[in-house]
């Protein structure tokens, strides 16, 4: 007969960025030792409250299922004799595996012990799983607590674990297992006894504590949203700020507060910053989307002494307002271009100068990017004068109290400071993207600087030997790098990877026999992320792997060749070019040059093959020119009967040493021909 497992883990408050990754890896590593153990379960799920985290098993078996393993012995050379005795070896290896030697299987010319293991009950095994289960889970942080050696993400100050509605005994540093949760820490009546998981949610309900995260989501939601829309706007609802939110509380109760309109001349960001990330309040904006002088927060509690917690909230904001307000008059007392020299006084990295130096540097970059953009001469000096003042925001008061205002700010200065508009944007969108979907630049100067920038970070940071590994990124580096790829691609811009990477590490004096490795090892950098964008599009791992092989300098142009590529996989056209170009390359690995003499192609095959390489190398050409890569493919699709026919009746590998390598040269010339847009014969057929 199936039961359910519940298991509590209640801590000290847990640190709400922290608890997102805490129930993955509780859902994970639960499912995958419930399976290594064999046991059967009908549903798996997690929950988690900024006081504990929870796992519910529902439907979970009585006992293990049995298993039945083949276990590999010694070789039946040593396992028997001349005359087929079982020997010593064979003795000791049936004893140690708890059988009789005569049951000893043959196979594949090895002996086996077919053991089977009986499955055993449930609850003698939780005991065991238990524990491990919530040991292994690992943290950003972890706390060290009395005189324990145990160290988790807080102290651990009470357990339930059920299994039906028995108590699964065990103990986690020192707390003991047991049927006794808590509710919320203020407004809950006592320890609270839990006879099985049916009663789990009900009961810590009763005690104002929202177990499900799901819940308390949708109920703050909706609780905001209506606020708002009874204070005449739109909650302006960030999903971070609510996952956060979700995880501060256990008992939501929203309630709204209000601001002076005087700071409403504030520039919006710069009262949206203190209330979001310093506050966790959500603004509220009118239907035209300007800010309103209202803020909504959500209390762990419910809605006694409400005016008071509102009464706090707002002299907490009213002071954070006061300070941006002052900050914000002093910074604009000095002209933004006025602050660039400032930069010298603040190191970028060790040894690669200041910010000032890394200014000049990403100003010659991206001017180099936006000419081989096609950029004109007024461009170019916007794309000079923006990356001149790309970091002189960093160096404002507002920005050294509210760092996620840089860019922001230096928007606002470069305007007040009588900058032009197109300058400004660019000195904003230089930092985009700053997250995982975060918008991208969407001016030439924007994308050029973007670039720029982030390409001197990862040239920078590589040069020091401090190159991303496993889940250390302490830079960011990844998602720089993925930030360029995503701008390039939406921009649908050419530029070499190769060229800009170069120029990068020239102007950070990187010495030419130092540069080498270093653009070796970025193009790998590269090619990864690369290959992240172009599975996100859903496309074929062979055709990643074909196109990748014909290059990722212009990684636009990469992007390209793998859609069309995938426009046409499957087509018949295409199938049989997979399968003439695959036999084409095998042979063409052993060709030392791709120059061939046609006065020594004496077949026929041969020379009808050449002559449909020359009209199709001519047409690729020019589907290359105006890059329709779908065009490129059909053409070279034609070479494939040709092909066929040649190894019908041609013998490549002649004896005549000269007449081999010209065939061999034929065939690489053709094999390099289908480079342009991918290696056909990574392609699989399906």
């Amino acid at each position: 007969m199936s039961k359910d497992i519940l298991l509590e883990i209640g801590t000290e408050e847990i640190p709400a960025r922290f608890m997102p990754g805490i129930l993955t890896q509780l859902e994970a590593n639960a499912k995958a030792k419930l399976i290594d153990m064999r046991i059967g379960f009908s549903d798996l799920q997690v929950f988690g409250t900024p006081r504990r985290f929870a796992l519910l098993v529902r439907g979970v078996a009585g006992r293990q299922e049995d298993k039945e393993s083949a276990n590999k012995g010694p070789s039946i050379n040593i396992a028997f004799d001349k005359s087929g005795a079982p020997t010593k070896a064979a003795q000791g290896f049936a004893r140690g595996q708890g059988i009789d030697v005569n049951d000893l299987v043959v196979k594949d010319g090895y002996v086996y012990a077919m053991v089977k293991e009986t499955g055993r009950n449930v609850d003698d095994l939780l005991p065991e799983i238990l524990p491990g289960i919530v040991t292994s889970l690992n943290f950003p942080k972890n706390m060290h607590w009395g005189n324990l050696d145990m160290r988790f993400v807080r102290p651990i100050r009470w357990i339930v674990a059920l299994y039906g509605n028995e108590v699964i005994p065990f103990a986690i540093a020192g707390v003991e297992s047991s049927n006794v949760t808590r509710g919320h820490r203020f407004l809950s009546k006592g320890e609270i006894s839990i006879e099985s998981a049916d009663e789990y949610f009900g009961k810590l309900a009763e005690n104002h504590v929202m177990v499900d995260q799901s819940v308390r989501r949708k109920v703050i939601r909706e609780q905001v949203e209506k606020i708002a829309v009874n204070q005449g706007g739109i909650a302006a609802i960030d999903e971070d700020l609510l996952e956060e939110v979700v995880f501060l509380v256990e008992y939501p109760t929203a309630l709204c507060g209000r601001f002076e309109e005087e700071y409403l001349a504030l520039p919006q960001e710069a009262i949206i910053t203190p209330m979001r990330e310093h506050q966790r309040y959500f603004p509220v904006v009118s239907n035209e989307g300007k800010l309103l002088p209202v803020f909504i927060t959500v209390r762990n509690g419910g809605s006694d002494y409400i005016d008071i917690v509102r009464q706090g909230n707002e002299r907490v904001l009213k002071a954070r307002l006061a300070d941006a307000r002052f900050f914000f008059e002093e910074d604009k007392k000095i002209a933004l271009a006025d602050r660039v020299d400032k930069l010298k006084t603040i190191v970028f990295q060790e040894g690669l100068g200041t910010l000032y130096d890394k200014t000049q540097r990403i100003n010659k970059l991206a001017v180099l990017i936006a000419e081989r953009l096609g950029a004109d001469q007024a461009m170019v000096l916007d794309t000079s004068r923006a990356a001149v003042l790309a970091k002189a925001d960093l160096v404002t008061a507002m920005v050294n109290e509210f760092t996620e205002l840089q860019g922001i700010m230096g928007r606002e200065y470069a305007l007040l400071s009588g900058e032009k508009p197109s300058v400004a944007t660019a000195v904003y969108e230089h930092y985009l993207p700053r997250f995982a979907g975060d918008a991208l630049p969407e001016s030439l100067a924007g994308r050029a600087i973007s670039i720029a920038d982030k390409i001197d970070n990862i040239v920078a940071t590589f040069s020091r030997g401090l190159i991303p590994t496993g889940s250390q990124d302490p830079y960011a580096l990844r998602r720089q790098a993925l930030g360029i790829v995503n701008t390039i691609i939406a921009a649908q811009y050419n530029l070499s990877l190769t060229e800009i990477v170069a120029e990068a590490a020239k102007l950070l004096g990187i010495s030419d026999s130092d540069s080498d490795k270093l653009l070796n090892e970025i193009y790998e950098f590269f090619r990864l992320r690369i290959k992240n964008v172009l599975s996100d599009e859903e496309i074929r791992y062979d055709v990643i792997d074909a196109v990748m092989a014909a290059g990722i300098d212009d990684l636009y142009d990469t992007v390209l060749r793998a859609r069309a590529v995938t426009g046409v996989i499957g087509s018949d056209h295409i199938r049989k070019a997979i399968q003439a170009f695959t036999r084409a390359g095998n042979l063409a690995k052993n060709a030392s040059s791709s120059t061939i003499n046609p006065d020594l192609l004496s077949q026929e095959a041969e020379r009808a093959l050449y002559q449909e390489y020359i009209n199709t190398k001519q047409a690729v050409s020019e589907f290359l020119d105006i890059k329709d890569y779908s065009a490129v493919l059909k053409a070279l699709s034609e070479l494939a009967e040709p092909i066929d026919k040649f190894f019908d009746a041609v013998m490549v590998m002649d004896k005549d040493e000269a007449i081999r390598n010209n065939r061999l040269a034929l065939l690489k010339s053709i094999t390099q021909t289908a480079l342009s847009v991918a290696d056909l014969s990574k392609l699989v057929e399906l």
